[in-house]
């Protein structure tokens, strides 16, 4: 049974490589850096937990041993707290490239359509560097470079493009000039298989895409119809500068871990367009790929899409409101703490408790407030407002039970607050 190891094999299109070449025939293991991730796709495989970009040639010549076939689906979209583009697409593939040299692999590297050395975003210039290290000193290799791929997965692009087409109400008509082609997650994956069975010439270079082009606001009105929403009842124009500052604001978070679609990098690819000639592909004896219309009618709209693109769109929202209200909460209690303390003081309870309950309270406020807007730490936080939320509900029963009967609500108002962080708590997650 011939082996084939996917890198990045629990991303977006490094898990459709992995179940189609399971498929195929191939005996499958994956490469990525979370276990836990890995775990959920469900796939019965051999994981190989390792920081792709940390990977010796020594480590690679042992990974690589009795592999006939490595496909490369790793990548990251834009600097940030998890992401070095030079590490994962260049450094990454200098050491799998060395590595392989003497070995009898095949590297299908996943690129993307429109890479160039000179192109407008680092991301292009890095993964236009790892295909040409490739290219000019590996053996046995195949380039695949699809346009936006589209997936009954969520993830990047495709969720962006569900959120946006979700919107109540409304449908923003924005990048009107930028023009699209799409490809189906599957069609990648096939084109995947064919190279690693050999099909496929070695040195092959070629776009992985439908053949018709779309502009960006006929592909969300697409996707709306596909989702099942009505019709928008109105289609404003967002100004160019509220894209940027949207894009700035999304590069910021990526500093926080997050990995926000409308980060600059992916909103300057949108606007440059994202086109790809599927001629060549085909030429090489490739399958064709099918259209937007073909792949939309083979991913079904379910209840279950529209409650995910409604959620993806109120989420951050959750985030940001839960962050102001607990570094609120926190910041006013230490600019006249001596007002919180008068609650506990007016009760008679004893002055050695009050100063440290009061102050305590205030720097986890804080720390839980700014916990929260970390990447890493996120899920963790709102579990900890749901946790300091109920030790604050207990005390005010034991302490200050006549708070729960103040005409302005100040205990029943918290229980909202913790049906937002159980909401939080529960949406999060990795993919």
């Amino acid at each position: 049974m011939p082996k084939a190891i996917v890198l990045g094999g629990y991303g977006l299109i490094g898990l459709a490589c992995m179940r189609a070449l399971s498929r195929a025939g191939f005996e499958v293991s994956g490469v990525g850096r979370s276990i836990r991730s890995a775990n959920a796709v469900g796939l019965s495989v051999e994981w190989i937990i390792r920081d792709i970009p940390t990977i010796t040639i020594k480590e690679w010549l042992a990974i690589l041993n009795g592999v006939d076939v490595i496909v490369n689906a790793s990548g990251a979209l834009q600097d940030g707290a998890r992401d070095d583009l030079e590490a994962i697409h260049v450094i990454a593939m200098e050491r799998l490239v060395e590595a392989a040299a003497a070995l009898p692999v095949r590297i299908v590297h996943i690129s993307a359509a429109g890479v160039s050395e000179s192109a407008s975003t680092a991301f292009f210039r890095t993964k236009a560097q790892g295909d040409m290290i490739l290219s000019s000193r590996a053996k046995n290799w195949i380039i695949l470079r699809p346009t936006l791929v589209l997936s009954q997965e969520a993830y990047g692009g495709t969720a962006l493009l569900r959120a946006a087409s979700a919107l109540p109400l409304i449908q923003p008509h924005v990048l009107p000039n930028a023009q699209i082609q799409t490809v189906y997650v599957e069609d990648v994956a096939a084109a995947v298989v064919e190279s690693a069975q050999g099909q496929i010439s070695s040195g092959t270079i070629a776009d992985i895409t439908e053949q018709n082009a779309h502009s960006f606001p006929d592909l969300l009105a697409k996707v709306r119809k596909w989702q099942g929403w009505a019709a928008p009842v109105a289609c404003p124009t967002i100004p160019a500068v509220f894209v940027s500052a949207a894009g700035k604001i999304a590069d910021l978070l990526g500093y926080l871990g997050w990995r926000s679609p409308l980060r600059t990098t992916a909103l300057a690819a949108l606007a440059d367009g994202i086109r790809g000639d599927p001629n060549t592909w085909e030429s090489a004896g490739g399958s064709s790929c099918r259209s937007l219309d073909d792949t939309l009618a083979l991913l079904p709209a379910t209840r279950q899409e529209r409650l995910f693109s409604r959620a993806y769109i109120a989420l951050p929202f959750a985030i940001g409101m839960l962050a102001i209200f607990w570094l609120l909460s926190g910041l006013i209690t230490l600019i006249d703490p001596a007002r919180a303390m008068s609650i506990l003081t007016e009760r008679s309870v004893s002055s050695w408790v009050i100063a440290p309950t009061v102050l305590g309270g205030a720097v986890a406020d804080i720390l839980l407030g700014i916990g929260i807007l970390w990447r890493p730490w996120t899920r963790h936080a709102a579990f900890g407002m749901l946790a300091l939320s109920s030790i604050y509900l207990i005390g005010s029963l034991i302490v200050a039970p006549d708070l729960w009967a103040d005409s302005l609500g100040p205990m029943v108002k918290v229980l909202p607050g913790m049906t937002l962080a159980a909401l939080v708590w529960l949406l999060m997650e990795e993919r």
